[in-house]
């Protein structure tokens, strides 16, 4: 047995789900959560929920529900709240949405309706598709960032919270490098006193959450807290980190498939994956700088899968290309088609093909019930700075600057089995399985 890290307090009152973004799919996060308390449908896709984990020796046959095994908040004690650039509650913004069936969203209309979003901290230089109606004014960025302070706390008083997390489910913004500005806590918020363009809404965000002691959790590609700034700023107030980039359809699909092959040590010439996908998130990366944002995002799980350096013969020449294309008609279930060219013994070549007709906000919605009732543990552990165990659910997950990344799903799948384990003072599952056969 291992010695559990600390004590983690227990899940005692409200927990307040602050999300920045009120669309598709923020609305079937909450929307799901509310059709789940009431019976109506399973929160299919969640670990929080339906997951199990081992713990000790197979001949122990110990597999406790892991909401049984770690102190998780309830879901009826979860309390949503949120902004947006457009005034509608989030049932009117579900049903533009279209994620879910509307006799669906009809039975949940009392619930939904009664959340209505603050107005948003908002710039289209950063997000140029779309116009913002439901938009906070301030003159400087400071300005913007004490507002949403003002909101966080009002939302905790009028909603007796006991705790909150933040999970960011807006739109990706502009590609952004980290700047001079991003370097110090000290220099940031001078940077947002003078209106620098290298703070972005979502680094307000984030600044707002972790001042006013809030974990925040990055779904988006946008360069927005992990900056040594915001490093800083969550070391100092004792926070949880994490991001970024929600992991779900054809990036989770490569993640799958590239360790395989490298497990089998199976070449790859090139790799070509192309989307269609509508609704609002089509739409912001139908704008070049946008979807540079998410490009980036998406191409890096493959490099550190497969490490061609390692294995130069095998992957060195790697031809990797993402595309993204916005196609209104199919709305949010979004399709992404994969082209592998694989090469087997003797080098001769072989093809994959994957044609993955998804539900972008479907499977989004339990990444953010994880997410948030995760970010809580965290906290009650008093677990602070980037949580790496929860890479499972990123695309681009954020690391120590000194380390690499693991995108490998079962190698991230196994990091946040062992850290619960290692909260509990269990064992480690090395899957060695030598005991059985002394």
């Amino acid at each position: 047995m291992i010695q559990s890290p600390a004590e983690i307090k227990p899940a005692d009152g409200k927990l307040g789900v602050l999300l920045p973004g009120l669309g598709a799919v923020s609305t079937t996060f909450i929307a799901g959560v509310n059709a789940t308390m009431r019976g109506l449908a399973l929160p299919i896709g969640s670990l929080t929920q339906l997951g199990n984990i081992r713990v000790g020796l197979r001949t122990e046959a110990r597999f406790p529900k892991i909401k049984e095994f770690v102190p998780l908040a309830r879901l009826d004690d979860l309390v949503f709240g949120g902004w947006d650039i457009f005034e509608d509650n989030v049932y009117e913004a579900a049903v533009k949405a279209a994620v879910l069936e509307r006799p669906l969203l009809d039975q949940l209309k009392p619930e939904l309706t009664a959340i209505r979003p603050m107005k948003a901290v908002f710039s289209q230089d950063y997000v140029r598709k779309l116009h913002g109606t439901w938009v906070k004014q301030g003159k400087t960025k400071m300005d913007l960032a004490e507002q949403l302070i003002e909101d966080i706390e009002r939302f905790r008083r009028e909603n007796n919270c006991a705790r909150l997390v933040m999970v960011w489910c807006a739109s990706t913004e502009i590609f952004l490098k980290p700047s001079d500005a991003h370097f110090s806590l000290e220099r940031f918020e001078q940077a947002m006193r003078v209106n620098d363009p290298s703070i972005a809404p979502s680094m307000i965000y984030a600044y707002a959450a972790l001042k006013a002691g809030v974990p925040f959790a990055n779904g988006a590609p946008n360069l927005t807290v992990d900056i040594p700034a915001m490093r800083q700023l969550a070391r100092d107030r004792g926070l949880p980190i994490a991001g970024k980039d929600f992991k779900t359809g054809q990036t989770w699909m490569k993640t799958v498939v590239a360790p395989g092959l490298r497990a089998r040590l199976l070449g790859i010439k090139g790799w070509y994956s192309t989307n269609i996908l509508g609704n609002r998130d089509g739409e912001v990366l139908d704008d070049p700088d946008a979807f540079h944002t998410k490009e980036v995002s998406k191409l890096g799980s493959l490099e550190y899968i497969l490490r061609p350096e390692q294995h130069p013969e095998l992957y060195g020449e790697i031809y990797h290309k993402v595309r993204i294309n916005y196609y209104p008609p199919r709305g949010d279930n979004k399709e992404g088609w994969d082209n592998i060219d694989i090469v087997g013994w003797l080098g001769y070549p072989m093809q994959i093909k994957i044609d993955f007709l998804c539900r972008d906000s479907i499977l989004a919605a339990p990444i953010v019930l994880d997410l948030a009732l995760f970010m809580d543990l965290a906290q009650r552990t008093g677990m602070r700075d980037i949580q790496e165990w929860l890479s499972f659910y990123f695309k681009s997950p954020m690391v120590a600057p000194e380390i690499y990344p693991e995108h490998d799903l079962f190698v991230q799948h196994l990091k946040l089995m062992n850290t619960l384990r290692y909260l509990r003072a269990e064992d480690q599952l090395t899957h060695l399985g030598i005991e059985y056969y002394d």
